[in-house]
């Protein structure tokens, strides 16, 4: 047997299993990566909301990272929900020495509406993280608030947002288009080598819970298994297509439910 790629999630649990650290390890399972993890905090979740939040100490942070870095030879690494500024300068030292491809997804709110990054912590992941993220993954609403300025409305709007959010130290940034409007989704990938525009007819139900997660995991799941950015975020859009195609069929929870994240393997 093949020795699988092996990649790292840094992100928050969500006990519904819909979205953050147990979406990205389906999400790396489901594309023949090994997935370790280190948690950042811990959701009371479930598809109707958020229940309560409770940050990990950055200590504990620290030594997760420490521990699977030290083991394991990872072949790149997701970053989620971090929710504090402390939590981010913790995280941004613990990969310090680390060299491998960097997928930041800037989780601010669940799909509930619930927050879960703070005010404060915006800034930090500004100045910590933003410079070590090969790709940014921003969703429309995470890239406007990033800039603090207005949600982008057209394809154009948000190439220029991402183009901002190069500038402001991400290598590559993938602006998601889910939140924008009409029968087509526009996602941008945002390179110093021009842009690729990435589209697909937009999918009509209420089970996109994870989506963000499970799309910036899968990007880093091609990475670990050395595909290119353009290769792994081509399969990772394919992939998430089929995954949400095929949610209305798992029937999970009372309300946001997840993506099924094992439709090219479950009967």
């Amino acid at each position: 047997m093949q020795t699988p790629p092996k990649a790292l999630t840094i992100a928050g649990s969500d006990s519904g299993g819909g979205a953050g650290i147990q979406a990205d390890l389906k999400s790396f399972s489901a594309l023949g990566v090994y997935g370790a993890s280190a948690i950042t905090g811990i959701t009371a979740q479930n598809t109707t909301g958020v229940q309560a939040v409770e940050a990990v100490s950055e200590k504990m942070v620290r030594a997760q990272i420490a521990s699977v870095l030290d083991d394991i030879e990872i072949g790149a690494v997701k970053i989620g929900m971090l929710g504090t500024p402390g939590i981010v300068r913790a995280v941004a030292e613990a990969l310090g020495d680390y060299g491998g491809p960097v997928v930041l997804d800037p989780v601010m709110v669940a799909k509930s509406g619930d927050p879960l990054l703070a005010d404060e912590a915006v800034a930090a992941l500004i100045e910590y993280l933003l410079p070590r993220a090969d790709v940014l993954t921003p969703n429309l609403p995470e890239a406007a608030r990033l800039l603090q300025t207005g949600v982008a409305e057209t394809a154009q709007d948000a190439e220029t947002q991402g183009q901002a959010l190069r500038a402001m130290g991400a290598t590559t940034v993938l602006m998601k288009g889910g939140h924008g409007s009409g029968d087509i989704c526009v996602d941008l990938l945002i390179a110093a080598d021009g842009v690729e525009r990435i589209e697909a007819p937009r999918i009509h139900t209420g089970n996109t819970h994870g989506t963000g997660c499970s799309m910036s995991s899968a990007i880093a799941a091609g990475l670990a298994s050395g595909l290119d950015l353009r290769a792994a975020t081509a399969r990772a859009h394919g992939w998430l297509q089929g995954a949400i195609r095929a949610a209305d069929g798992l029937h999970v929870g009372q309300g946001h439910g997840p993506v099924h994240h094992f439709h090219e393997v479950w009967s």
